[in-house]
């Protein structure tokens, strides 16, 4: 009887599943020199079905989000690592079984069709060399009084989910309790508190604010956005106009473009301007890097910001997006930011905060008229940079953008 058990079962394997199961074990990809390791961020759990390039996992590091995207399709059949673990280049991470997921699913017999021990087929009826069969299912052994067939088709348990993280709290949230909840910080929040704090205990921070009367360049916006982005595919922001008026004068302040050298103590003056764009994501502020922006033009620098903010959005900023940039330039706007102080992007010298556009009155030539006005604040660090230095730079940013012709005549 329990021979005859085993054949049915090999029967409905053979018929509704592949021969053998094609696994794949995906590995930790490599970091960058500076890194040696990350903690583990996951996003799906066993049994969930993948497609080729989706991304189970992402190992936070220091400086940045790091993929492990499948190298193939199929269904995550086994986890190695737990939420929050640290993890090395190399080590298995996933293991994908590239069958599971085109395999037909196997019904269960409705329960008065379930088959008799009279009905169960023959050796012969099998049409198979059963000693060459080799299916790598695993049979549970069978339960007194329960049907074969329903024993082929039992569901297996399903998997332990995978722990999500706590939400932050939401407005709606508070009042409700008095729970507390706590989440780990990620390994960028980590490094970003790091560097703040390092930034405050060694900088000599200043600011120093001016207002911009954004008239001349939200009319060029107007004018010619729609056609700029037809022709070019991207769109004509207000970050090119900044970003351009600072390369230009930080050209003519070399002394906000430069650093200084801790090891050997020197002032490090710099002839070119590596433009740091400040982007918030889901695991932190980041702050990826255009270069050369001194020989960039508007269009220039609206495709590399698209491009950076893309690559940010969707995790993949590599660590070279990211390094060695000279200057930053902060948008608060974006988020209705009326005023503020930035903190140093060490071991930059100099950050630009740029602030919300709103109607204000101001005196143009002796009458009062509402202009569209933008508060904006350099922050330096004032063992390299002078208060006159500092102030002839934001001074020539707002000539640059309140008339963006003097970048075309070089002034």
């Amino acid at each position: 009887m329990f021979r005859k058990q085993i054949l049915q079962i090999s029967k409905s394997y053979i018929s509704n599943s592949p021969c053998y199961l094609q696994r794949v074990t995906v590995n930790c990809p490599p970091f960058a020199d500076s890194i040696s390791e990350g903690d583990v961020a996951l996003k799906l759990e066993v049994g969930a079905v993948i497609k080729e390039d989706d991304i189970p996992l992402e190992i936070e590091t220091d400086k940045t989000a790091i993929q492990a995207p499948s190298p193939v399709a199929g269904k995550i059949v086994e986890l190695l690592v737990e939420d929050g673990d640290t993890v090395e280049a190399g080590q298995p991470l996933y293991v994908i079984d590239t069958d599971a997921a085109g395999a037909p699913a196997t019904e269960s017999a409705p329960a008065e069709a379930a088959p008799t021990s009279s009905a169960i087929p023959s050796v012969a009826d099998l049409k198979v060399n059963l000693p060459n069969v080799k299916p790598v299912v695993v049979v549970a052994p069978l339960q007194v009084g329960q049907p074969a067939a329903a024993a082929a088709t039992a569901p297996t348990p399903a998997p332990k989910p995978v722990a999500a993280a706590p939400k932050p709290k939401t407005a709606l949230s508070f009042g409700i309790s008095r729970e507390e909840d706590r989440t780990k910080l990620s390994r960028v929040r980590q490094r970003i508190t790091q560097r703040m704090k390092d930034t405050q205990n060694t900088a000599a921070t200043l600011s120093t604010f001016n207002e911009i009367d954004m008239s001349n360049i939200m009319e060029m916006k107007t004018k010619y956005s729609d056609r700029f982005e037809k022709k070019h595919g991207v769109k004509l922001g207000l970050m090119s106009a900044f970003a351009k008026a600072s390369a230009n004068a930080l050209m003519l302040a070399p002394a906000v473009n430069a650093s200084i050298d801790d090891v050997t103590n020197e002032m490090v003056y710099r002839n070119y301007v590596d433009v740091s764009v400040a982007v918030a994501t889901e695991h932190g502020l980041v702050s990826p890097v255009l270069r050369n922006v001194e020989k960039m033009n508007y269009f220039d620098i609206e495709r590399e910001i698209s491009d950076l903010a893309e690559k940010a959005k969707n995790g993949s900023l590599s660590i070279e997006d990211m390094d060695a940039g000279t200057f930053t330039v902060n948008n608060g706007g974006v988020y209705k930011s009326m005023f503020g102080m930035n903190v140093l992007n060490a071991p930059q010298s100099a950050t630009l905060g740029m602030h919300g556009v709103a109607d204000r009155p101001v005196v143009v030539n002796g009458k009062v008229e509402i202009r569209p006005m933008m508060y904006v604040g350099l922050t330096y660090d004032h063992r390299i940079i002078d208060g006159k230095d500092a102030v002839t730079f934001l001074r020539n940013v707002k000539e640059c953008v309140e008339d963006p012709r003097q970048l075309l005549l070089n002034l």
